[in-house]
């Protein structure tokens, strides 16, 4: 089975984003990584896209998940038969914010995740 395109619309620096791309390394998948931070045009697309602002969200061939942490792409992962499952560990966390993202976090014009 071939791989379908992979669309990730993630922060640069972010915990739930490195959890994305822990679970895409852990199965050795290729995607194409947006930045949304440093690209406004990625961020529009993604908002349009998913109707709403919060990130990481990812698309796999014409399925978008919108605002998922890589424990919740890999369980669509699995269920699609797209990967088979795997107890490799992940070099991060693949269900957490980073630590400066607690609720001190201060809002940048875009949300904390």
């Amino acid at each position: 089975m071939s791989q379908p395109k992979i669309i990730a619309y993630m922060k640069p620096v972010c915990g739930w984003s490195n959890g994305v791309r822990a679970i895409f390394a852990k199965y050795g998948l290729e995607y194409e990584d947006r930045d949304i931070i440093n690209d406004a045009d990625n961020y529009r697309e993604m908002v349009q896209k998913t109707r709403q602002p919060y990130q990481p969200c990812v698309q796999i061939a014409d399925v978008m998940l919108a605002d998922v942490s890589g424990e919740e792409v890999e369980t669509y992962l699995v269920e699609e038969g797209i990967v088979r499952s795997s107890t490799a560990e992940t070099d991060v966390p693949t269900d957490q914010a980073c630590e400066s993202h607690g609720p001190s976090a201060v809002n940048i014009g875009l949300p904390s995740r």
